[in-house]
């Protein structure tokens, strides 16, 4: 018996000796970071009804390929690993766990959807994952306060109490009627929507929801017609905002509709609306006059020159990743979880070109807080119509 436990001892010893398994035996290995590399992963949707939010994804791919062609950060590229949970949360928890236990990310940025990134918030959390602009504005990305996660997109209550503090302000609207997905990401437009129109003593015309699986919304546009309302507001899908304004048209129902920042991508919208986008008012949080866009889509041309979209929703991916980027170089070569979320937090009024002001504090990573409004016009073109719209509520 001795003369195994003797044998175990030098098995054990000559494993150790010839480094095996390293990531184990180092102490001051740091998840995901090498001399060489730091690996970054994302989900997104690829395919499935928000298959359109995909090109997030893969524009993000792009931002990390020009910086790695540009020598990446402190002699380390980016290993980038994007993945297709098809707006599925079942599917984005089981690529979050690939992340985490087989490849060993350093951490995650972008992600699109509120109801996939709460599939997995906590267990990121749970594992020390930095994550980096969650692709939706969800208030649970910051309330309560999560340590590792920096919100680049504003919050869905905050825009919607702007969008609809304009439609009765500024267009002089009083009949507000509240199309909307029913879940988080939805409701919580709803709320500001209702913040606003309390504090006026105002009600929404109508309130009417929509499933992610629908694709039969006549009873919708009716509701919504029979409301008598001016304006509608949307917080949908692409999909349903395109088939919204077909039905609603093919039913002589033509208010001003008004949408959510994640659905600014006007020449998009006005290809797959076949024009019928043009007029619609939405916001946006990304500072479309900004140099970079040249350089990004000069990127895009040699990266990925078969990339079909190239427009709000590809440069978001640049966006999402930027600030990630900017942290990394912050944090310096000794890069640890804990070296980058300080670093993050020196992110004072940062306007490279997320939007107005970019903050993270100790005590607040939600870095963007304001939107400003555009309307689609002919072809799909943009036209700026507000300055920054800065949230008054509570």
């Amino acid at each position: 018996m001795k003369r195994g436990i003797f044998s175990a001892v030098i098995m054990i010893c000559t494993l150790m000796t010839l480094g095996v398994p390293n990531a184990v035996m180092s102490a001051d290995a740091v998840r995901g970071v090498t001399d060489s590399e730091i690996l970054i992963g994302q989900w997104g949707p690829q395919t499935g009804p928000a298959a359109l939010w995909g090109t997030v994804g893969r524009a993000t791919g792009v931002y990390f390929d020009l910086l790695n062609s540009e020598g990446g950060i402190h002699g380390r590229k980016i290993k980038y690993f994007n993945r297709d949970d098809a707006y599925q949360p079942m599917k984005t928890k089981a690529i979050v766990k690939e992340f985490v236990e087989n490849i060993g990310v350093f951490g995650v940025v972008g992600g699109v959807g509120t109801s996939t990134g709460m599939a997995v918030r906590d267990y990121l959390a749970e594992h020390k994952v930095p994550w980096v602009s969650p692709a939706t504005g969800s208030s649970h990305w910051s309330q309560p306060f999560q340590k590792y996660i920096f919100a680049t997109f504003p919050q869905y209550h905050q825009e919607a109490y702007v969008l609809t503090e304009y439609a009765v302000e500024k267009l002089g609207k009083k009949k507000i009627a509240f199309f909307y997905q029913n879940d988080d990401y939805g409701k919580e437009g709803l709320t500001g929507a209702k913040q606003y129109l309390e504090s006026k003593g105002m009600t929404l015309a109508a309130e009417v929801p929509v499933e992610v699986t629908d694709t039969d919304l006549k009873t919708h546009a009716l509701k919504l017609k029979e409301s008598g309302a001016e304006v509608v507001i949307m917080w949908v899908l692409p999909k349903h905002g395109a088939i919204i304004l077909g039905v609603s048209k093919a039913i002589g129902f033509s208010p001003q509709w008004i949408s959510c920042s994640t659905l600014s991508d006007p020449d998009l919208m006005f290809n797959v609306t076949k024009g019928l986008w043009k007029g619609v008012m939405y916001a946006n949080f990304v500072n479309m006059e900004s140099p970079n866009i040249k350089k990004y889509l000069e990127a895009q041309k040699k990266f990925a020159p078969n990339e079909k979209y190239t427009g709000l929703f590809f440069l978001a991916g640049f966006y999402f990743a930027e600030p990630m980027v900017e942290g990394l170089r912050r944090a310096g070569k000794d890069l640890t979880v804990d070296s980058f979320v300080k670093a993050m937090e020196t992110i004072e009024g940062w306007n490279d070109w997320l939007g107005y002001n970019c903050t993270f504090t100790a005590t607040d990573h939600q870095g963007v807080k304001s939107v400003y409004m555009e309307q689609c016009g002919d072809d799909g073109a943009r036209i700026k119509i507000t300055d920054w719209l800065v949230y008054k509520g509570k």
